[in-house]
């Protein structure tokens, strides 16, 4: 009985999920609210680039990304 309601739970947990998918079609006059800088995930690219880099400068780590260097902050 139990790999019975196993094997029933597996499809309708799927069937569960695909319903619930959050895709939607975007209306012309949406496009414009969703182009706006505050819509981006990440508003400031530069601000947090330098950041993460400082970080990384100061942690004399690469942490798994491409920077490099020691304390000083420079490559």
């Amino acid at each position: 009985m139990k790999r019975f309601s196993m094997a029933l739970t597996a499809p309708i947990c799927c069937l569960a999920l695909a319903c619930l998918s959050a895709c939607s079609t975007v209306e012309p006059w949406e496009r414009g609210t969703l182009a706006k800088p505050q819509m981006a995930l990440d508003p400031n690219p530069m601000q947090s680039s330098l950041s993460t880099h400082i970080y990384n400068s100061r942690e004399a780590a690469s942490a798994g990304s491409a920077a490099e260097g020691g304390g000083c902050g420079c490559y």
